[in-house]
């Protein structure tokens, strides 16, 4: 394994990190497209997570020097502190969750994310959190929020940098993760903020918006740079059956590599589904050029015109244009 160290957080993160999900047969993630509501209220936690080929991915990853592991709603909190009672993890990890029910969407009566600008109800949250999990504080607390949140409170992200700071001095939390879907201006704003160690941003070959500016403003401030979707979710295999091809580790691998290979990027988070993909992500970080095959295969997908409307799409949505 190969990690980076952001000069904000002081510590080894590794290049590759394990996303939470779990996964339908027809490869949707679970919880969210069972049932979306019931999924992200805080203590509903749904059967079946966690069990054994989820604990097997777990320890791939710990056996491939994962230490940095992302997980949602509460049935992925769950079950990734009952595996990590179950197996041990060999040094020390960092999880990254969430606030559940202030984050985004997911809470129609908090449209406007100001939940998490409210102390008393996030250090609540947070507790319940830690209640629920048996951890002794969160490694990353994620504050995901849409840019309405900065519309309907202009003293919203000075409210967030007060909180952040409030539940670092109680111990709750080591670092905090600035993150949203509303585009450029608002990570901006995030990084302008000063109170967040890390961002996580969507970002792959077909969506990289924020290249030009997010990622060496990120850098040049030393803040963590964690991305997701790099498999565009899973739009990337049906671009390769629309050229022939069916391998989706060739696809997959290509696809890591262009990532892992921007410099700013500290962590690349995957979903995986079996212990093999862990082991597949982190051979594709450990021989990062592009063989023949990779490459070719990899520019055949970009030049499919479902790629190009996607990349023109997301490029669209996340400047503003």
């Amino acid at each position: 394994m190969l990690y980076s160290t952001p000069k904000r957080l002081g510590v080894e993160i590794s290049r590759i990190g394990l996303g939470g999900h779990e996964y339908l047969p027809d490869g949707r993630s679970r919880g969210f497209n069972e049932d979306y509501a019931k999924a992200t209220t805080p203590g509903v936690v749904f059967p079946g997570f966690g069990g054994e080929k989820r604990k097997a991915v777990v320890e791939a990853a710990y056996q491939a020097g994962i230490n940095l592991f992302d997980v949602t709603i509460d049935s992925e909190k769950d079950a990734l502190a009952r595996n990590m009672r179950e197996l041990p993890p060999p040094r020390e990890i960092l999880i990254q969750t969430r606030p559940e029910g202030m984050c985004w969407t997911n809470n129609p009566d908090d449209p406007d994310n100001q939940l998490m600008a409210d102390y008393a109800l996030l250090r609540a949250e947070v507790k319940r959190i830690l209640d629920l999990t048996g951890w002794s504080r969160i490694g990353f607390l994620n504050f995901g929020f849409m840019g309405s949140a900065l519309k309907a409170n202009p003293g919203y992200l000075g409210a967030l940098s007060r909180n952040i700071a409030s539940l670092k001095e109680e111990g709750l939390i080591r670092f905090a993760t600035g993150d949203t879907f509303s585009g450029e201006e608002v990570y901006l704003r995030v990084l302008d903020s000063g109170a967040f160690d890390a961002i996580f941003i969507t970002l792959s070959f077909a969506n990289d918006g924020g290249l030009k500016r997010i990622l060496p403003e990120a850098s040049s401030r030393g803040i963590a740079v964690f991305t997701r979707e790099v498999y565009a979710k899973g739009e990337l295999w049906k671009w390769g059956e629309e050229v022939g091809i069916r391998d989706r580790n060739l696809l997959s691998r290509g696809a890591l590599k262009w990532l892992l290979a921007v410099p700013e990027v500290t962590t690349v988070v995957v979903g995986a589904g079996t212990s093999g993909e862990i082991k597949e992500a982190v051979g594709a970080m450990e021989a990062p050029k592009l063989t023949g095959d990779e490459k070719k295969a990899f520019e055949a997908v970009m030049a499919t015109a479902a790629c190009q409307r996607y990349r023109t799409a997301q490029r669209g949505q996340f400047l503003g244009s």
